[in-house]
């Protein structure tokens, strides 16, 4: 299993819809309003890196009002 937090910046007034659109993609476990320089953290898990580049450049990035991303790859010590 692969864990990775996608930090999301929406652009103004769009953080709600980005918000209700994030939670509904598959591979997305949870999903934080936040304040800072991001506006949503989504916990993803999936299966493969494969996976886990759909779920960041075929699903979040492509949503509307999306004006910036940043991931952090869970990794092990």
């Amino acid at each position: 299993m692969l864990y990775a937090y996608s930090l999301i910046s929406a652009e103004p007034g769009k953080t709600i819809d980005v918000f209700k659109k994030v939670k509904t993609i598959k591979g997305v476990k949870k999903t934080d309003a936040v304040t800072g320089p991001y506006d949503i953290v989504a916990h993803i898990e999936v299966d493969s890196m494969e996976e886990l580049t759909k779920v960041l450049f075929g699903e979040i990035r492509n949503i509307p009002g999306v004006a910036n991303t940043m991931t952090l790859i869970v990794v092990e010590l």
